[in-house]
């Protein structure tokens, strides 16, 4: 390793390292503030504290309600993507411990919000304000974007290009768990739903009416065929794995409970590889209907254009693509190279199995992305949902030393 680079791991150590206590507490106050359904103003708020004390030159909400922060002012424009709200917590009984305060022990913080995704957001501030002190943002201008995601991903960063603050950045950097590894993708989904129209009648005459419920009977056991045959192979990819569908929802529409329902909707959460082409899978979909009730059966493509709590609106189709970044692209060899400069291993690149906000940045936007986070993502959503601190502080040695690396990598490529 060069003379220059081995000094400046060693700075970016150190100063981690004498802020370690910060990191983690910063952490903890974050988890403590409870942000579901994309409430993230007081969060934000928080966030937004800790960024304004580390020197970052622009502080804001956007018109969504988002938290940024920019510093440097370099021509390259580097995003670091977290989002900071969460799901719920379900019942409370089935927790054994405060969700918001959380607990640790034996070194992992257990917390609504740990891993997903609010532990990669403390590294990130962080290790953006050391690679500033440091000069490692030169030729770069970064933005921390701290987003609402869990119920419609990728719409915040589709309007961080398109509304407010209108900038298409050149690299993005995801923060959700990746177990330290450099992660290059994952598949994308589709949420669709499908409406069986019936006649009504009482129940007591209900051979007078046409029971919805009844036609969708033969469709959900298709769809259920359906995903047998591609954990057999059907549409795999050999990195992203098999594509998947599910119901996950149903709704009913009948006069009362002694008549014949007229109308039955079932809901499905469809994951896509990249073999997959959008209107192919929707075809698919369409195929499972029997011939003979083409006209009573119709599957409709879902659309997110729910208000933010700012009341901000900004309607999407819940079509969300999936995305591979070449692993010999400048951006994935920048990572590895990171990684390889600080703690002197190759570690396997990875894909998540969720989607995440690269089914914008990369997926729709075109714009390169990769994945840096602590923790492990089979911890999402869970009771027992955690994160281990040592990888929270170490997460911020990358995001600092980063910058600098894809720089570097960035005049190789031009020669």
């Amino acid at each position: 390793m060069q003379e220059s680079l081995l000094n400046k791991v060693a700075e970016i150590k150190n100063k981690v390292d004498a802020a370690q206590d910060d990191i983690i507490q910063f952490l903890r106050d974050i988890v403590a503030i409870p942000s579901m359904k994309g409430e993230l103003k007081e969060v934000g708020e928080r966030i937004g504290a800790e960024m304004t004390k580390l020197g970052f030159e622009e502080v804001r909400f956007d018109k969504m309600g988002n938290i940024l922060g920019r510093i440097g002012d370099g021509e390259r424009v580097v995003v670091y993507d977290s989002h900071i709200d969460t799901v719920g917590i379900g019942d409370p009984a089935d927790w054994e411990w405060d969700p918001f305060i959380g607990k640790v022990e034996d070194g992992i913080l257990y917390a609504r919000g740990a891993v997903d995704e609010k532990g990669s957001t403390p590294g990130m501030i962080y290790g953006l304000a050391i690679a500033n002190d440091l000069g490692l943002l030169e030729g770069t201008t970064a933005y921390y974007f701290g987003n609402m995601e869990e119920w419609c991903d990728g719409i915040a960063p589709n309007t961080f290009v398109e509304v407010d603050p209108g900038i298409r950045p050149d690299f993005v950097v995801i923060g959700e768990p990746t177990k330290m590894k450099v992660y290059r993708g994952h598949k994308g989904r589709i949420e669709l739903k499908v409406t069986a129209s019936g006649r009504s009648a009482h129940a007591a005459t209900h051979y007078h009416g046409d029971n919805a419920i009844y036609k969708m009977m033969t469709v959900i056991t298709q769809i259920r065929e359906l995903d047998r045959r591609f954990r057999l192979g059907l549409g795999s990819h050999p990195i992203q794995g098999h594509p998947s569908i599910a119901v996950t929802d149903v709704k009913v529409r009948t006069a009362s409970l002694n008549a014949v329902p007229d109308q039955f909707t079932i809901f499905l959460d469809r994951r896509i590889t990249s073999n997959e082409p959008r209107d192919e899978v929707i075809a698919q979909i369409e195929g499972l209907i029997p011939n003979y009730l083409q006209d009573e059966i119709r599957v409709e493509e879902l659309f997110y254009d729910e208000p933010s709590y700012t009341g901000f609106t900004f309607p999407v189709s819940k079509f969300y693509p999936p995305f591979l970044l070449e692993d010999t692209h400048p951006l994935t060899q920048a990572g590895q190279d990171t990684v390889k400069a600080l703690w002197g291993e190759k570690r396997e690149l990875g894909t998540w199995d969720f989607s995440t906000n690269g089914t914008y940045w990369a997926g729709k936007a075109g714009i390169p992305s990769i994945g840096f986070g602590p923790g492990d993502e089979k911890f999402a959503h869970r009771t027992l949902e955690q994160v281990p601190l040592k990888e929270v502080v170490a997460a911020t040695e990358f995001y600092a030393l980063f910058p600098m690396i894809l720089s570097k990598k960035m005049l190789e490529e031009k020669g």
